[in-house]
């Protein structure tokens, strides 16, 4: 265990010792409630922004961006692909649930590790949060120009490929709708967190309705035969689009990033989180076999943007291509505007433990947000948008996510034993049995992804590691203000 030395310049522990020191969960709530080291962040939001927040993050992301590449690995079976990413991230949904009723802070899985794993798993949890987060916004951002580009071919004209489409695609030089979008969001969360939050409530009821939308007209083409064979690629390729897919279900965590920003976090966050996983899991499910249902499988390969061009072929109509492109464009705003949320509430939490610099976790007295973080977040998230092309951003994002969600089941069940008694306002059904199972599904993907993927993840762990050693280690405050006794 851990125990806070209040003398300065306290015995610093080894190495090893360091990896494996838990923070107290006390110290962290003390640290988000208490004013002393300047302004805090402010509890504005209630259940409806909160379950917006992880909607917001998560739904589209599936359905306008990485649809049309998953659709050739599965086949009709693809919504079955969707049932299984659906299922491993609602297993791993219930156990965020439980640390974010027991952990009321910011953080989220980094915060959870280190209470339960260690300042080692900590950081590797944090580093790859910023893969998650940092990286899955600029992929969703990237998936913009596209229907931009329908928008366009809707109202008569084409947008030059140099300048909707980053480097090494189609003639691209600099996505600047990606580069765009991504600086909007970070003006918006500049400005303050409710401010954005009830920007994000309207457009995820308005990507709801677009949505829904789409799923009524596919459904007046539908045909059963589109489903025959169901499975034409194996249940290898149901697997390995499930895992692509994954991608899809990334950011319903953002909410519990929002732990100090919540009205009621303990009652609110739980059921925050698991009500988004069933409107999302339904909703791309259904999406996905209107749309076989509508046109046969091999239609959606190599076509980007597939659902607007299947509306238009369904309808014989422009303006509805026009209208649900449109509504694409609002849908990818939204989740980046809720995944860069949670990016920089993930750095606040970091930066307070050293392992980040201060600056990220600096709060404006006046609007209460991490301005200079976020600035400094949205910035550098806006070039990698602006520059990487999505489909090797996609499978990276979804790995190193798959590997904090498993950290957060394993959380559960280690907080369950170290701290039985700790007041829980939700606990995860059929205890060990639900966290068990999220760590297998969640290792079950990582499996199904491409070598080339796991090669990027080795990088991006061995680049953490590096930057672990030299600052984060060395700057803990752990290390600095505390004594270790094993």
């Amino acid at each position: 265990m851990t125990t806070r030395n209040t003398a300065p310049g306290g015995t610093r522990p080894t190495l090893r010792q360091q990896l494996g020191a838990r923070k107290p969960i006390e110290a962290f709530i003390a640290e988000a409630g208490s004013g002393t080291d300047g302004p805090k962040l402010r509890r504005t939001l209630g259940l409806l922004h909160l379950t917006m927040i992880s909607i917001g993050a998560t739904l589209g992301t599936g359905i306008f961006v990485v649809l049309s590449s998953a659709v050739p690995m599965a086949g009709p079976a693809v919504w079955i692909s969707f049932a299984i990413a659906g299922l491993a991230a609602l297993f791993a949904a219930l156990s965020y649930a439980e640390m974010a009723g027991a952990v009321p802070v910011s953080g989220s899985s980094y915060t959870y590790t280190y209470a339960t794993m260690g300042e080692g798993l900590a950081w590797i949890c944090g580093w790859c949060l910023v893969l998650e987060y940092g990286v899955s916004v600029a992929a969703i951002a990237v998936g913009a120009g596209e229907y931009l580009n329908e928008m366009a071919n809707a109202l008569g004209f084409s947008l030059p490929a140099a300048l909707t489409n980053p480097p090494g695609t189609d003639g691209g030089v600099f996505n600047i709708p990606a580069l765009a979008i991504v600086l909007f969001a970070t003006v918006l969360l500049v400005r303050g967190t409710k401010e954005s939050a009830v920007v994000n409530t309207v457009l995820v009821f308005m990507k709801i309705a677009v949505l829904v939308f789409f799923i009524v007209i596919a459904f007046s083409a539908f045909t059963s035969g589109n489903f025959d064979p169901l499975l034409p690629m194996g249940t290898a390729g149901v697997s390995a689009a499930a895992a692509r897919l994954f991608f899809s279900y990334i950011g319903f965590d953002a909410a519990s990033t929002a732990g100090e920003e919540a009205k009621n976090p303990q009652r609110d966050l739980p059921r925050a989180i698991i009500l988004s996983m069933v409107i999302i899991t339904v909703l791309y499910i259904l999406v996905a076999v209107s749309a076989i249902g509508a046109r046969q499988w091999n239609w959606f390969e190599g076509k980007s943007a597939a659902l607007v061009q299947l509306l238009e072929e369904v309808t014989g109509q422009s303006w509805v291509a026009l209208l649900f492109a449109a509504g694409a464009v609002l849908a990818i705003v939204s989740i980046v505007i809720t995944v860069l949320y949670g990016q920089t509430r993930i750095l606040v939490a970091m930066s307070r433990d050293g392992m980040v610099p201060a600056v990220f976790g600096r709060i404006n007295p006046r609007n209460g947000s991490p301005v200079a973080g976020t600035w400094i977040t949205g910035g550098a998230v806006a070039l990698v948008a602006g520059l990487v092309p999505l489909g090797n951003l996609a499978d990276a994002t979804s790995i190193g996510t798959l590997f904090a969600f498993s950290l957060v089941s394993i959380a559960v069940i280690i907080l369950r034993r170290t701290q039985p008694d700790l007041p829980r306002t939700f606990k995860v059904p059929l205890y060990p049995l639900t966290p068990i199972l999220a760590v297998l599904f969640c290792g079950y993907l990582m499996m199904n992804l491409g070598v080339t993927t796991w090669v990027v993840f080795g990088i991006w762990m061995i680049v953490g590691a590096a930057i672990y050693m030299g600052y984060g280690r060395k700057k803990s405050k752990l290390a600095a203000n505390w004594d270790l006794h094993v």
